[in-house]
């Protein structure tokens, strides 16, 4: 398969570059800065310079033609202020649908946030990154054209993955390794079966290929 990420130099998406490599499959990462290029060739991936911030949704469709999925991994980031919540977290995630809806590409995954909600209250940034994040699931899950999952992780966090999870529509609050997310995100992209879910991931019990199984099935 070849899997176009956005966010390719994100902490989640050079594990899940890594991951795609090693499974065979061609991953291509979306990257803002030239100087991030190494790290994607490092992972096994091939960089693509388009900031999703000022491209054109055209300019998207061609790296996206030809793909079997796309996976939306990008996002302000820690520090950032409202504004780019809303830019990246919201606006370049309906880009990013737009483009694989005009260049053909029907799966469409996307790393959310647990607690992303459009009509989520308050005034930090925080707040501002949940309704981002809630605004950009409903956004894609409104099409049609899109056989998209929404996955939306617990607490990232850096501790060394265990490859043992719960992925469920409703798993409450927890923390969960990215490497575990990326993992997950491996298993979903070839996993139709998912299509339509909204799913929250924590650690768990279950091995992922299970996990990622056992939801596809109901």
């Amino acid at each position: 398969m070849r899997i176009v990420i956005a966010g390719g130099h994100g902490r989640i998406a050079l594990r899940l570059e890594r991951l795609l490599s090693a499974g065979g499959h061609e991953a291509v990462g979306l990257i803002r800065r030239p100087e991030q290029a190494e790290d994607l060739r490092a992972a096994g991936a091939e960089p693509v310079v388009l900031d999703l911030e000022s491209a054109s949704v055209e300019e998207v469709a061609e790296v996206l033609r030809g793909a079997d999925a796309a996976v939306f991994a990008a996002g302000a980031g820690p520090g950032s202020g409202a504004a780019r919540k809303d830019t990246v977290d919201r606006g370049a995630a309906v880009l990013f649908a737009d483009a694989a809806e005009r260049a053909g590409v029907r799966r469409f995954v996307v790393v959310s946030s647990m607690g992303a909600d459009a009509r989520h209250t308050g005034d930090d940034v925080f707040d501002v990154y949940l309704r981002a994040k809630g605004a950009a699931d409903d956004a894609v899950r409104s099409r049609p054209g899109l056989e998209w999952t929404v996955l939306r992780p617990g607490m990232l966090t850096d501790d060394a993955g265990t490859g043992l999870v719960r992925l469920e529509a409703r798993t409450g609050r927890g923390p969960v390794p990215r490497d575990d997310v990326a993992a997950v995100l491996a298993e979903l992209v070839d996993s139709p079966g998912t299509a339509g879910l909204t799913l929250e991931l924590v650690s768990g019990s279950i091995p992922v290929a299970v996990a990622v199984t056992d939801v596809a099935g109901n």
